[in-house]
């Protein structure tokens, strides 16, 4: 029968057994949880709970921020002289983007349309919607520049429209006009003598048709049937690839709808995307780890590639025709009109884009766009991307207001829209997938640890608490009595025939 003391170093390692069992399979376990944990939060499924929701109605700040370049010599440009700018800004507006229209489909994609809004955040901004700024008069730019190739007959009826009406090379109006639309009677005649020219209609504004408005029915896979292609594009507008481009690559829809991509990501894959601003797939690449408040990510740049020319760059032939790298053609997609996409200040574009125009400062720091992605769940934590819309100017025979122009690509303004994960989302998130695996994973070693430590205890308890054991032989000497033993011991040690038994404790 084991005593309570011997029963100790038993228990002790019986747990720590069972400790290091429970911390081994943890290790087996824990990948298999995160991995479903993921799984269940980032697909597009109603009973995925805040994933599904942040998905359908983005609650995190999301801002846009707009950059103008205002015209410094106006006069001096008509003359053919370097046009010379200065930015002003930001114009700061808060983003909401909220998808409606949803309807899951048989196989296993969700089409919606997303709805965007912006309102003017003025304490983020550098200035007011009501401060005045000079800017190219893109209606006198635009209209003059498509009716290049037409007949002297018409250039001389829209010249003479401009002198009727008023209108100058460049004009003073307002952020606000600028940017959401203003009203101008000359449009409704520029559409009589070039129908269908201009989308607009009696108002002319650069984002006008971008406050509650959606940019087309987007179908994406839901990733229920299988995780590694949730959100990844099927259909945009019902369609698999547009027809702006020349080549069947540079029409192609590819990736995502540039918001989530799908989880498990590895540096060697890019961020791919379809763009209904820019009319083409875009495409991101790894450029180094990085964190944003305790989550790991993986930061995204544009590669040196992606407004490269044809030359430069084969692939993108298919977009031309094309000026000098860093600048890309948007004209066919933007009813011909001679409007460009670049980075902010022609960052990593031709030099002689910015030696062009005086008041240009390309930064990689300001200029550069960046998506932060955290790349277990596929998830963007933070991000600025920014673009700069440009125009073509330059003299028309005919037409007297736009005088002797240089051939330039004349910036016009440029903006960021950035965003990052917040409040209670990203408190949820943080708890949800990144607390949670990370306690498991480390629940692992503890108990191995802890296992190990109490195994090591009961062996130390056995050897400490175990009886000591007598080692023992004969012998025909009779016992001395001057030895150190007690009566009832010499009666237990000597033998019935005289023999005495020694004893030797250890």
């Amino acid at each position: 029968m084991v005593s309570g003391g011997n029963k100790a170093p038993i228990i002790l390692g019986v747990v720590g057994l069972l400790l290091v069992a429970l911390g081994a399979l943890l290790v087996f376990l824990v990948p298999v949880i995160m991995k479903q944990q993921v799984e269940k939060n980032v697909r597009i499924d109603p009973s995925s709970g805040f994933a599904y929701e942040m998905w359908r109605d983005l609650p995190v700040p999301f801002f846009m921020s707009i950059y103008v370049f205002e015209v410094m010599n106006p006069k001096e440009i008509t003359l053919g002289e370097k046009p010379r700018v200065e930015e002003r800004g930001p114009y700061v507006y808060r983003e909401r983007k909220q998808k409606t229209n949803i309807t899951f489909n048989e196989n296993g994609t969700v089409s919606f349309v997303e709805i965007r809004s912006f309102q003017f955040d003025r304490e983020k901004s550098a200035g007011s919607e009501d401060d005045y700024v000079l800017v190219p008069n893109l209606i006198v730019m635009i209209s003059s520049l498509m009716t290049k190739d037409m007949s002297y007959a018409v250039r001389f009826m829209l010249n003479a429209a401009f002198l009727v009406y008023n209108q100058e090379p460049f004009m003073n109006r307002t952020v606000k006009e600028v940017l959401w639309g203003y009203s101008d009677p000359f449009l409704d005649f520029v559409n009589t003598i070039v129908p269908n020219a201009l989308p607009f209609k009696g108002k002319f504004g650069l984002f006008a048709d971008f406050n509650n408005s959606n940019t087309g029915v987007f179908t994406v896979n839901t990733g229920v049937e299988d995780i590694s292609k949730v959100q990844m594009l099927d259909t945009w507008n019902g369609l698999r690839e547009v027809a702006y481009w020349h080549s069947e690559q540079a029409n192609m829809l590819n990736g995502t709808a540039g918001q989530m991509w799908p989880p498990f990501r590895t540096p060697s894959q890019p961020l791919e995307f379809y763009s209904p601003d820019a009319c083409r797939s875009m495409k991101l690449v790894y450029e180094k780890e990085e964190s944003f408040r305790g989550i790991p990510t993986y930061r995204y740049t544009a590669p040196n590639y992606l407004f490269a020319n044809g030359s430069d760059y084969p692939p993108n032939k298919g977009f031309c025709p094309c000026v000098a790298s860093g600048v890309m053609n948007v004209s066919s997609c933007r009813f011909n009109a001679p409007l460009f996409l670049s980075f902010p200040h022609f960052y990593n574009a031709d030099p002689g884009f910015v030696e062009a125009v005086d008041g240009l400062h390309p930064s990689e720091k300001l200029h550069s766009l960046f998506l932060d992605l955290h790349p277990l769940t596929g998830i963007p934590m933070n991000c600025s991307i920014k673009m700069q819309l440009s125009l073509l100017t330059m003299g028309v025979s005919g037409i007297t207001q736009i005088g002797n122009i240089k051939p330039v690509i004349f910036p016009i303004l440029w903006f960021s829209e950035s965003g990052y994960l917040d409040g209670p989302v990203y408190h949820t998130y943080y708890n949800t997938l990144i607390v949670l695996p990370a306690v498991l994973d480390y629940l692992q070693y503890i108990f191995i640890a802890l296992g190990l430590f109490f195994i090591l205890v009961s062996a130390v308890l056995a050897f400490a608490r175990k009886e000591k054991f007598c080692l023992f032989w004969r012998s025909n000497k009779k016992l001395d009595e001057n030895y150190d033993i007690t009566k009832a011991q010499k009666e237990k040690l000597t033998a019935s025939n005289g023999t005495v038994v020694l004893e030797a404790k250890l």
